[in-house]
């Protein structure tokens, strides 16, 4: 998935470069047509309404590190945001905060692992794929605002 573009074309020719064919990774439960409500999902989520975009993700097409770590990004609520380091732990990888990063860049699908929601530890962006303004505009739209120094409160690990 791509995030909004000023022109479809430009749209297109990213998902290309990113590889996407087709009915590429998201399929939606039961459903025939893989992309069957992710556009009502998008208009949802991108009017300010809470959006957990629950499609099936295909796992295979990740690396076993990968994988775990996208797994945990997929189940940050809406409005939650976690540190590299967070994750990593919760992974099972505590001491892989920076491979984390790496593994965040190989996500697909944006919003459907909501990688925007992972930050570093001193509450500061870190890095996102789709530049920085998305990654502050999709905070947003999740009601997270920067603070002092433009930095953000992680969440608890309960």
């Amino acid at each position: 998935m791509t995030l909004p573009q000023p022109a479809e074309q430009d749209s297109l020719r990213q998902l290309v470069d990113l590889g996407v064919k087709g009915d590429y990774i998201i399929k939606p439960p039961g459903a025939k047509n893989e992309l069957r409500g992710l556009e009502e999902a998008l208009n949802r989520y991108f009017n300010g309404m809470r959006e957990d975009f629950d499609f099936a993700v295909d796992w295979s097409v990740y690396t076993p590190f990968q994988r775990e770590v996208l797994r945990v990004v997929h189940k940050i609520p809406y409005g939650s945001l976690l540190s590299y380091g967070q994750v990593a732990a919760l992974a099972g990888y505590p001491r892989a905060a920076r491979a984390v990063g790496g593994a965040l860049g190989s996500n697909r699908i944006l919003l459907v692992i909501p990688c925007h929601r992972v930050i570093r530890g001193d509450g500061t962006l870190g890095g996102f794929g789709s530049g920085l303004e998305w990654k502050a505009r999709l905070l947003a739209l999740e009601g997270n605002a920067a603070g002092p120094g433009g930095r953000y409160s992680l969440s608890r690990l309960d």
